[in-house]
């Protein structure tokens, strides 16, 4: 059985066929270069780029292409015509091993789903502090006193 317990992204590319492996390679460099300070992690086994604590981006290496995700109707309409050959389904792009994946093109993802994902944490409303506490600590003394006494 594959090994499936993946700490780093090298271990995961070590798994790679070799063909594979050479491409998710330049795929993690140009998605490097673009979000140099993003944090580089495994994320449902495959690897995921966080910018501020939150996953921005994806990639995963199969047998006949190289995935990356999750691709927004945002970013579909934005880049237009230049992602039409690559998207697969709501929210994968696939990149065909048959051809040369552009690396250029891939880091500009990188970049513009790092923009989405920081506005998205911005947007993000705090959340209020719990009523069930303020609730249970606002019962008067005598009645959670009552409650904890065995009854004769």
């Amino acid at each position: 059985m594959a090994k499936t317990d993946f700490r780093t992204v090298d271990e995961y590319l070590a798994t790679q066929p070799p063909a594979v492996r050479a491409v998710l390679e330049r795929v993690r460099g140009a998605i490097r270069r673009a979000l140099p300070k993003a944090e580089e992690a495994i994320s449902y086994q495959i690897p995921a780029y966080k910018v501020d604590g939150a996953v921005a981006l994806y990639f995963a290496g199969w047998k006949e292409h190289v995935s990356i995700y999750p691709v927004s109707a945002a970013m579909i309409a934005a880049f237009g015509d230049e992602l039409a050959p690559y998207v697969a389904s709501k929210g994968t792009l696939r990149f065909p091993l048959s051809s040369p994946v552009p690396l250029r093109l891939i880091g500009r993802i990188a970049k513009v789903r790092a923009a989405e994902t920081a506005e998205k944490k911005r947007a993000k409303p705090k959340a209020a502090p719990s009523k069930r506490g303020a609730k249970a600590s606002a019962k008067p003394a005598a009645k959670r006193a009552s409650a904890s006494r065995p009854r004769r």
